[in-house]
């Protein structure tokens, strides 16, 4: 039963597993909000998801990163989104994140 409650993510949310190959099988399960799919940062890392994984998948999408990589990539469009919806100054911010662990 717990495990069902697990299973569920809320509307507008979508679930990922995160975590290396190579890493003692090791993923970790994290729900995100849907709005990050269109975030740059996280579309680089859907790309290489594609190239690792492929397109088919059963349960949530894998991706290919440590779980420190993306706490910081989430930190990222965290504190973006926040900046830019607290300040709408129209400066652009550009942000480099590359995945040392693909």
């Amino acid at each position: 039963m717990e495990e069902d409650k697990r299973m569920k993510v809320k509307k507008g949310s979508l679930a990922v597993r995160v975590g290396v190959e190579g890493d003692e099988g090791r993923f970790r399960r994290f729900v995100i909000p849907i709005s990050y799919l269109n975030h740059p940062l996280f579309r680089k890392l859907l790309e290489t998801a594609k190239e690792v994984y492929g397109y088919s998948s059963s349960g949530p999408i894998k991706l290919p990163c440590s779980v420190d990589e993306f706490l910081h990539l989430r930190w990222l469009i965290e504190r973006e989104s926040q900046s830019s919806s607290s300040a709408r100054s129209g400066l652009h911010h550009h942000h480099s994140f590359s995945l040392h662990s693909c």
